[in-house]
């Protein structure tokens, strides 16, 4: 898992079959204090999440254990929208 910023839609209208209907996110890897790790994935989101919104995303095998998900050839899924991230030092 990590966490990403929603940076904008991906949006193709020639896809899969299995894909059509989901909305399809470009999300950019944050550290703990937002601050962008470099580099965008395209994920599938399952929660509806919004424009800058910081989220969870899952990767590989564990992408496709999201709601609805199985069966699907996806990669990243969107699974959670952050509300805060703490850090004890």
């Amino acid at each position: 898992m990590f966490l990403a910023r929603v940076a904008g839609t991906v949006v193709a209208t020639r896809k899969d079959p299995k894909l059509e209907g989901y909305k399809l996110l470009l999300v950019a890897p944050v550290d703990l204090d937002g601050n962008d790790k470099g580099g965008y994935v395209v994920a599938i989101d399952t929660v509806n999440a919004g424009y800058r919104e910081t989220v969870i995303v899952v990767r590989g095998s564990s992408a496709r254990m999201a709601e609805g998900m199985n069966e699907r050839p996806v990669d990243a899924s969107i699974i959670g929208i952050v509300d805060t991230a703490d850090v004890d030092d």
